[in-house]
């Protein structure tokens, strides 16, 4: 079917998904969710003994929330014959609607708290269990590969030689202002670098799979398709797209103990946030009761309680295991880096390919092509997660 024919046929459908476009492009909540003051406040809470609870500043919201959601909800969804893809668009608007309110409360405690739940939900029994599982296996094995060496310009050079085996192109940022080690801000197809972080060698591995090999990889996979639906991300996106590029790390063979205990201590420490705690509270959980060192324990705990309690950290390891064995049961894995989506929707995606308003992904992670892990331990604990 040609583009022209396509275009004309669905006129309706794009016309909605490029107003769609128009107004997603406020709302990147990672541009807003990071303190601008990370630095001080830490020097702050490590003077204190730990007792101090940071105030962290955050960047002004640059829109009308109440304006943007009467733009969203005045689409005339009715215009979109098929019933599989209606539906998909008014999850969408839902969803959007979501992140909306996220932005809006940023800073104000519980209601922000209270809107990143609507949005990304709260670990379920299964997955503190999950996560309580992976604490039992030892992560002690000394490796060179583990020693924090490379500053974030050694780390930069890194990304760009790993980059080569990709052809598109992205920008890479230096920030202070970070939460993370690193992070892609799609919808300007740029990394971003924290510049006070000190990298290991298997860091640098593990980042480059994870955010080149899947995050820019469907960043640009989606920029292909022609909805943009794909670049602005389907709903519940967050679990499948971190599943898949935490599978991209086991694959790659740089995935280790220490980095799924790390991921199971985020589902605990979003856990603590169900349960009322304060930042130290949280700090106290993960440093005194286990024994994970300051810094560590400093991070997890500001990427949970930035904004007023954000809970999207549990997905990672929800997302792991339903990639892991969606994978296994030799399920395609190519059709999930299309662009932002999630496994629900997997049969609309499969429709509108069939009806041409979607295409097969450009680039695919070659993380995936041979399994290079070679720790038998990870793979049965991938194996036995509920």
């Amino acid at each position: 079917m040609s583009q022209i024919k396509t275009t004309e046929e669905f006129q309706d459908l794009f016309d909605i998904d490029s107003n769609l476009n128009r107004l997603v492009r406020n709302i990147e909540l990672l541009n807003y969710i990071n303190p601008l003051n990370i630095a001080s406040e830490k020097k702050k809470f490590f003077a204190s003994k730990y007792n101090y609870e940071p105030a962290f500043k955050y960047k002004k919201v640059r829109f009308n929330g109440y304006k943007l959601h009467r733009l969203f909800f005045s689409q005339r969804l009715e215009r979109i014959e098929d019933e599989d893809i209606r539906q998909l668009y008014e999850d969408i608007i839902y969803e959007y609607s979501g992140l909306i309110e996220c932005v809006e409360t940023i800073g104000q405690g519980r209601k922000f708290y209270f809107n990143s739940l609507k949005s990304f939900g709260t670990p379920t029994e299964k997955d503190i269990e999950n996560a309580k599982f992976i604490f039992r296996f030892d992560d002690s094995e000394f490796d060179e590969e583990m020693l924090p060496m490379y500053n974030a310009s050694e780390a930069k050079d890194y990304f760009e030689e790993f980059s080569k085996r990709y052809s598109f192109k992205y920008n890479i940022k230096i920030s202070n202002n970070l939460s993370a080690a690193a992070m892609v801000l799609n919808n300007i197809q740029t990394l971003v670098l924290k510049k006070s972080h000190k990298y290991s060698l298997n860091q640098l591995k593990v980042l480059t799979n994870h955010e080149i090999g899947v995050h820019m990889v469907t960043t640009f996979n989606a920029l292909d398709q022609p909805l943009n639906i794909f670049s602005n991300g389907l709903p519940n996106n967050v679990e499948t797209q971190e599943g898949l590029a935490v599978y991209a790390e086991f694959m790659s063979g740089c995935l280790t103990i220490e980095r799924l205990k790390e991921l199971a201590f985020r589902v605990i420490a979003v856990d603590s946030l169900n349960k009322g705690y304060s930042f130290s509270d949280t700090f106290h959980l993960l440093h005194n009761q286990h024994k994970l060192n300051r810094d560590k324990a400093f991070g997890i705990t500001l990427r949970v309680h930035r904004g007023g309690g954000f809970t999207k950290d549990h997905l990672y390891l929800r997302g792991l295991r339903n990639i892991y064995k969606y994978a296994k049961a030799k399920y395609d894995l190519g059709i999930l880096l299309t662009g932002k989506v999630s496994q629900e929707y997997i049969p609309t995606i499969k429709k509108l390919q069939d009806l041409g308003l979607a295409f097969e992904p450009t680039y695919f992670t070659d993380a995936y092509d041979t399994n290079d892990n070679t720790n038998p331990n990870l793979d049965f604990i991938l194996k036995s997660l509920k």
